[in-house]
């Protein structure tokens, strides 16, 4: 039976009440100049939050692709009667629109350079999580972000979902004891072999190569977009950077140390089949169906594992972290709210319901954008900033480097570099197509 203690009742009530304490405005809201580089589904919602708010005037939008680039002009048209800038080339917008604001809401490889420039012109930016594609470039927003003063807030929701406050409002309480070791996951139901897309012509409007920008140029796929660039390795980290990112930052949210010691990750494509990447027979995905990250802490041991394949409805949670303690093992969910299991059989489970401000689909980005204006406002830290979510962005890409190179990774938190592996070492960066240029002082 599940029961509400009147512990949790309190803890409720006080987090949601600091969650509404951000909500607060003034009377006469100053209005900000901002721009999309973007302007895909997502990017559109995070938009959206930004007309909603009453706080900021939509001057610019930037997408390689023609198609969502007129929709999203005719959608901020529609709902605001203004008619922002539209281009092709981010550095020309910031330069004719000088926004104060600016989202980025393209595919990982392309998070840091946009982000960057932004800083450098003086806008505050929300960028989409993972923070970027490589440690490196992280490294490089990061101290950016602190050399400019700028806000940032990387799309981390979870961060501010009203069960996921309650939630960590209970772990810390230490009802759960201590902790010895946080389990974090995806299942999800797959379809067997992948069989491969064929290569075609790229769709009209769209600017292929500057899609591709400083990642490695390859013939245009179908799989590849509107957003399946997530399991192409060139453009992103699989699932481990995609899901992965959401629950290594819960658990870093949770622990009081910032960094793990060494990093191993295993897996493979047991299910989808070996990559394929044939001129003539086209492509398949290349991220990994399957994989394990271990994260051993001084004081506890974590653990990522995904599939995407044999996803059941008998698997009391699919998704979340498991936070395995000496008082009983606590579940954060996401469509299924939180539960802890007590050790003692005669205590009853207590659970908390899901919250979200946007139910259809299960985020919290209303709260989020509201979080990032006053940080901007006032000049304060936002839930997920930028020093935060780095941490949580690099564990996903060194678990990737390990995977790639199947062996375990001694990482030194103080100075944020893999020790005694000159090979692991090279795989924090990677070298950008001409005319781009890798973002220096990391």
């Amino acid at each position: 039976m599940k029961t509400r203690r009147d512990f949790l009742q309190r803890g409720l009530q006080a987090s949601l009440l600091l969650g509404m304490a951000p909500y607060a405005r003034s009377a006469e809201p100053r209005m900000r100049r901002t721009a999309l580089v973007g302007c895909g589904w997502w990017g559109m919602n995070i938009l959206q939050e930004a007309m909603a708010s009453g706080r900021c005037k939509v001057v610019g939008l930037c997408d390689v692709y023609e198609r969502p680039l007129q929709a999203s002009l005719d959608e901020v048209e529609q709902q605001t009667g203004q008619r922002p800038g539209i281009y092709r080339d981010y550095q020309d917008m910031l330069e004719s629109e000088k926004p104060e604001i600016v989202i980025v809401a393209t595919p990982d490889h392309w998070h840091a350079l946009p982000s960057i420039a932004a800083m450098k012109m003086g806008a505050h930016v929300f960028v989409e999580k993972p923070t970027s594609h490589t440690i490196g470039e992280s490294q490089a927003m990061l101290k950016v972000a602190q050399e400019t003063g700028r806000t940032v807030q990387v799309g981390l929701h979870r961060r501010i979902g009203p069960h996921h406050v309650s939630g960590m409002d209970f772990l810390k309480s230490g009802r759960v004891g201590r902790i010895g070791m946080v389990r974090m996951f995806v299942n999800s139901s797959g379809s067997g072999p992948e069989e491969p897309s064929a290569h075609s012509q790229v769709p009209r409007g769209m600017d292929w190569d500057r899609w591709c920008g400083p990642a490695p140029l390859r013939p245009y796929c179908r799989k590849l977009t509107p957003g399946g660039w997530r399991h192409f390795l060139d453009y992103a980290n699989g699932t481990l950077g995609d899901w992965g990112v959401h629950w290594i930052d819960q658990m870093l949210w949770w622990s009081e140390e910032p960094y793990p010691k060494t990093i191993f990750s295993t897996g493979g494509r047991p299910i989808s089949g070996p990559p394929v990447f044939d001129p003539k027979n086209g492509s398949t995905t290349d991220a990994p169906d399957t994989q394990t990250v271990t994260f051993s802490f001084e004081s506890f041991t974590a653990i990522w594992e995904h599939r995407k394949y044999a996803g059941s409805p008998q698997e009391n949670h699919r998704i979340g972290a498991y936070f395995y303690g000496s008082e009983g093992v606590f579940h954060m969910g996401w469509r299924d709210g939180w539960t802890f299991y007590p050790r003692q059989a005669s205590q009853s489970p207590v659970h908390q319901e899901p919250s979200f401000d946007h139910q259809q689909d299960g985020h919290n980005l209303t709260l989020l954008w509201r979080d990032f204006m006053d940080a901007v406002d006032h000049g304060k830290q936002p839930v997920a900033g930028m020093e935060s979510s780095h941490r949580s962005s690099v564990l996903p890409m060194l678990g990737m480097i390990s995977y790639r190179l199947g062996r375990s990774l001694q990482w030194d938190s103080s100075r944020e570099t893999i020790l005694g592996d000159p090979e692991a070492l090279s795989l924090m960066k990677r070298s950008y197509r001409t005319p781009w240029a890798y973002p220096l002082g990391a």
